[in-house]
């Protein structure tokens, strides 16, 4: 059962109204979700960290209740990173653990790049670096990531398709990076994502996500490939997760993280829904060590 906080918080820092829960005591955590879900997803997982740590998870800007600015330019995974850096500063955290799934994980990448003093550790979930991703795109990780291209197509050709059954083009992509089914999502989460995505504002958020991952962030990492992660740093995939299977995960990120750890945790894509517990114990276990 889900048990996390109910009642959303909302800052506005960085020119963005960002949503966000909290809980806890301890030494901070920053919880960033992925596509195409919201910080609910964090909830079981966050409950378990909150006996030692302050958890704070919130949307990302362009999703769940957070801001959905204009203009593609808006969405880099810099700009992303930046709101999370003027939200902890709000809440009075100079530096932090930050642990990303999906998008949240490129967000997090790029903020420890961007601003190293700030991040105590971090931690990545089932991805493999953006630039090489695109950089050396395989005939089967264009098949199972279709969704990078087709989302990043010029406004409002996705957001008009998506928009005709948004519950059944995203729930598809729930089902589609390995090893899940609906019944792993708690009905409560399951519910909140329905509700976000179902506002247009949030489809043509997510879609612009999407487009500044090809017309800004490819860039940008282009610029930072000799730049190392010196932190403390653990990559977590799931087993039988399409990433997994495409890659080597940990081995793509040995030259970009200097302390790096790795670990499989039992499912696909969405372990941290299907596993929180097995998450939460590899989470407890890095962070204590530090």
């Amino acid at each position: 059962m889900m048990t996390g906080v109910e009642t959303p918080c909302f800052a506005q820092v960085n020119g963005q109204d960002i949503c966000y829960a909290i809980q806890g005591s301890g030494p901070p955590v920053l919880l960033l979700h992925g596509f195409p879900q919201t910080h609910v997803m964090w909830r079981p997982v966050a409950d378990m960290l909150a006996a030692q740590f302050t958890v704070i998870s919130p949307d990302l800007r362009g999703y769940g209740h957070s801001s959905k600015p204009r203009g593609t330019e808006n969405y880099s995974f810099r700009h992303m990173a930046q709101d999370q850096i003027a939200l902890m500063e709000h809440l009075g955290f100079d530096s932090f653990h930050l642990v990303g799934h999906d998008r949240g994980g490129r967000v997090s990448h790029r903020l420890t790049l961007d601003a190293p003093d700030r991040v105590r550790s971090l931690t990545v979930m089932d991805i493999v670096p953006t630039h090489l991703l695109l950089d050396k795109l395989t005939q089967q990780v264009a098949k199972a990531y279709y969704h990078w291209f087709f989302l990043a197509q010029p406004h409002p050709f996705p957001e008009t398709m998506i928009g005709h059954d948004p519950d059944s083009y995203f729930e598809s992509c729930l089902l589609g990076w390995g090893a899940a089914k609906l019944s792993d999502f708690e009905p409560e989460a399951l519910a909140a994502y329905r509700t976000a995505w179902r506002d247009p504002e949030a489809i043509r958020g997510m879609c612009a996500d999407y487009r500044a991952a090809l017309g800004y962030d490819f860039e940008l990492d282009a610029q930072d490939l000799r730049k190392q992660v010196t932190c403390p740093a653990l990559v977590l995939f799931g087993g039988q997760g399409a990433m997994a299977k495409a890659y080597d995960v940990p081995a793509t990120w040995q030259d970009r993280l200097s302390n790096m750890q790795a670990k499989a945790i039992p499912g696909g894509h969405f372990f941290v829904d299907q596993s929180p517990r097995e998450t939460a114990d590899a989470l407890m276990r890095f962070l204590t060590d530090i």
